[in-house]
C-alpha cells in the first residue's frame, strides 16, 4: 500500500468533484478523517477511490448522496429487529401483582416507542 500525500488527494479531489458537480466541495478535516459538504466521514484512502470515480464519469452524484443510499439498509435491518424486540417477555411477577420488568417495559413503550429493554 502506498503512502497518499494529503494535499495531493485533496487537490486531485477538489478538481474531479468541481468538474463533475460545478461546484468546489467544502472539506472538513479532523484528526484523520474528512467529511465532504457535511457528509459521512471517510478516510483518505476512500477520497482518493472518490477522486477516481468521479474523474472516470462511473460517479456523477455528488457524494453526500452516496450515504443516503447506505441508510435504507439501515432503516431496514432496524425494522426487522424492532418486531422481535418489541415483543414483551414474560416477567415473573411478585404476590402484589407488580413487576418491575413490565413497568420499566411499559414506561420505555409510552416515552420511546419501539425501544427495548435494558439486558
Amino acid at each position: 500500500m502506498s503512502k497518499l500525500d494529503k494535499d495531493q488527494v485533496i487537490a486531485k479531489f477538489t478538481e474531479a468533484y468541481t468538474a463533475a458537480n460545478g461546484k468546489a466541495p467544502e472539506i472538513e478535516a479532523k484528526g484523520g478523517w474528512y467529511s465532504v459538504d457535511g457528509g459521512k466521514n471517510m478516510r483518505l484512502a476512500q477520497l482518493d477511490e472518490m477522486a477516481d470515480e468521479l474523474a472516470g464519469g462511473k460517479a456523477e452524484e455528488a457524494p453526500k448522496a452516496a450515504p443516503k443510499k447506505a441508510e435504507p439498509k439501515k432503516e431496514a435491518k432496524k425494522a426487522e429487529k424492532a418486531p422481535k424486540a418489541a415483543a414483551p417477555k414474560k416477567a415473573k411477577a411478585d404476590k402484589s401483582g407488580f413487576s418491575v420488568k413490565a413497568f420499566w417495559n411499559e414506561k420505555l413503550d409510552k416515552e420511546h416507542p419501539g425501544s427495548t429493554l435494558p439486558r
